[in-house]
């Protein structure tokens, strides 16, 4: 399994998990519930495919559905939905952020194999991790946690960014992908628990 594949999957079941919790706090139904935890996971990766001039990958095969169905189950089976405050909970940051990440870098990687340029490359790491999560948020009348949370799409334009760089240099392969991996959840995670912002203007 490639790289790509790699962080499709672990996107795909870490931002489930993340929708699904989001749902829970909104008190939808089953249906809703499942809107949620689809635009989540899948709603960056169909923008991306788009931009790209690919056809979705969530649309020509089943896996991608499948993951979600799996993680709702789940979640549902072990009670996730009893919990209180579940945005505060350590598995709820810790599914968010290896979403954020592991998407990140898929976009980088798709824009990279369509030939995007430095900046192109950025922008379809951004849209690619917070894409689903927006849509998300304004069908649940939510402000997006892209424009208020920690370091949250700084961390995708820098996945995107730095796998331009080691591209140019010939080095984007399983083990360099792990270890960007590994130093992007490790800064989201410092950035949620240290509260660091971006500056504000006024």
């Amino acid at each position: 399994m490639g790289g790509l594949e790699t962080a499709e999957i672990i996107g795909t079941l870490a931002f489930a998990l993340s929708g699904f919790y989001v749902a829970v706090k909104e008190k939808l139904d089953l249906l809703g519930v499942f809107i949620a935890s689809f635009l989540t996971a899948l709603g960056g990766g169909i923008v991306r495919d788009t931009i790209a001039g690919r056809s979705p990958y969530t649309f020509t095969h089943l896996l991608p559905t499948l993951l979600v169905l799996a993680v709702i189950a789940l979640s549902i089976l072990f009670k996730l939905h009893k919990k209180d405050e579940i945005e505060k909970k350590f598995y709820f940051i810790i599914s968010d952020t290896l979403g954020l990440v592991s998407f990140s870098i898929s976009g980088a990687l798709v824009g990279l194999h369509v030939g995007f340029n430095f900046f192109g490359v950025m922008l379809l790491a951004l849209l690619t991790a917070v894409g689903g999560g927006v849509m998300r948020d304004i069908l649940l009348n939510r402000v997006p946690i892209l424009l208020i949370s920690e370091f949250y799409g700084t961390v995708s334009l820098l996945v995107g960014a730095i796998l331009f760089v080691l591209n140019q240099w010939g080095m984007v392969g399983f083990f360099p992908l792990m270890i960007v991996f590994g130093l992007s959840v490790a800064l989201r995670l410092l950035a949620h628990y240290k509260s660091w912002h971006l500056p504000k203007i006024g």
